[in-house]
């Protein structure tokens, strides 16, 4: 990992730093004020909480110290509360190895390339003004295509955009009731009544998908009512479980998304997003500086050692993502990007590795591409102050000024030039004397 100001640190870069920590200070102010005082050292104990920022540490803790899955105050426990329990978050083996490989697969190459037409076409309509010189909301842009995707992979008739409410309403009462820090009441009520509006949404099917399908193949989901593969829903999936997953997909697209056409805008940086061989590397980047889920709650679930720091049984660990992969000191970019192997523990690591990183990063791609012809810039940027994940409410571009080119030096013997170093004007004369051969 690059040290301290490995990466210059250039204006455009502290304009997009500076807009970014306003998605943090605004939603949880608390929080970041916590991590930031202790970011100096890779691993903090706190009581019976262990906060761990350095790199080594975080993969240490996800790929080889037991961790309960399902403890309160985790993100499974959060998602275990919202599902009612069962299925991918409670099971154990061979079980939960097999709901795992079922999610990857509908979420993999294949399923990536089956959902694409579903937010390609949502670009294409949202972003249509920016051809006429107007304005786009690219936060709402971000929810329509999360809700629209989750309808699409869950095979639901639901309406997209009603779907994306009620899972980003689930998300922020959850998160909210597992966070560090103090507690709003009532926040477990509140969970309980948006997860129940979503299973209501995702309830109706489309495809002709087989009820009961979950029961026969023996995947022992809450409700029995998962699909057949290739009908809608990954196979197994019961009504708490498509719930949880379209609040784990509503919540990390709607915060990343806007996020990252921000630092394009702030940074610029949409030449590297319009390079097909450039933006993969900058899609990376920038989900390592976004960092969707800059904290990941845990709890050890045996004794051992991070970092020289001892970690027993039971203790609540805080895995900050954001300060794991450096997001908090090195701008994105393709020149120096952050190894692969950094950058991704965003994803988590290991056995630990969300399922939906392809997804994801096939999202950033295309919206990138569709974006950068137009080179937006940022008109007005509102922090949601009360979404799961730090993102913006809105966040609103419109196209920027067309890139310029750089007038190419003549020579001697070129027509127009009578400077001996190729210095010239329009008509001979010279122009100027600006070295490199621009207008003054």
């Amino acid at each position: 990992m690059r040290g301290p100001g490995a990466r210059a640190r250039t204006p455009g870069a502290r304009t997009a730093r500076r807009r970014d920590r306003r998605v943090y200070t605004r939603s949880h102010p608390v929080l970041f004020a916590l991590l930031a005082a202790t970011r100096r050292r890779p691993v903090v104990r706190l009581g019976r909480t262990v906060l761990v920022h350095g790199t080594d540490a975080c993969r240490q803790a996800l790929t080889r110290l037991p961790l309960d899955r399902t403890a309160a105050g985790t993100t499974g426990g959060a998602a275990r509360e919202l599902s009612g329990g069962g299925a991918l978050f409670d099971e154990e083996g061979r079980g939960h190895r097999g709901a795992r490989r079922s999610l990857a697969e509908d979420l993999g190459t294949a399923g990536t390339e089956r959902l694409r037409p579903v937010w390609q076409e949502i670009l294409a309509r949202r972003l249509a003004p920016l051809a006429d010189g107007r304005e786009v909301e690219t936060a709402a842009l971000a929810r329509e295509l999360a809700g629209a995707t989750v309808c699409a992979l869950l095979g639901t008739a639901g309406d997209p955009a009603a779907v994306a409410r009620a899972a980003a309403d689930a998300a922020a009462a959850a998160v909210r009731d597992h966070l560090p820090g103090p507690r709003r009441p009532g926040t477990a009520r509140a969970a309980a009544r948006a997860t129940a509006r979503l299973e209501e949404l995702l309830r109706e099917r489309t495809g002709g998908a087989a009820e009961g399908a979950g029961a026969a193949d023996g995947a022992g989901t809450p409700d029995g009512a998962g699909t057949p593969d290739g009908a809608g829903a990954p196979e197994g999936t019961g009504a708490a479980l498509r719930a949880v997953l379209a609040v784990a997909a509503v919540a990390t697209t709607a915060a990343a998304l806007p996020r990252a056409v921000a630092w394009c805008a702030d940074a610029g940086l949409w030449e590297q997003a319009a390079d097909p061989a450039a933006r993969e590397t900058l899609v990376d980047e920038l989900l390592r500086v976004t960092a969707p889920s800059p904290v990941l709650p845990r709890r050890a679930a045996a004794p051992g050692t991070l970092d020289g720091c001892p970690v027993r049984s039971g203790d609540r660990l805080v895995l900050v993502a954001r300060h794991a992969v450096g997001a908090h000191r090195d701008a994105p970019g393709c020149p120096a990007p952050a190894p692969a192997a950094v950058a991704r523990l965003v994803f988590g690591a290991g056995p630990h590795t969300c399922p939906g990183a392809r997804l994801a990063r096939t999202q950033l791609a295309d919206l990138l591409a569709a974006l950068a012809p137009y080179r937006p810039v940022v008109v007005r940027a509102r922090a949601d102050r009360r979404a799961a994940l730090p993102g913006w409410r809105t966040l609103t571009v419109r196209p920027g000024p067309a890139p310029s080119t750089p007038r190419r030096r003549m020579h001697r013997d070129e027509e127009g030039s009578t400077h001996p170093n190729g210095v010239h004007g329009g008509n001979g004369v010279h122009g100027g004397n600006d070295r490199n051969g621009e207008a003054p």
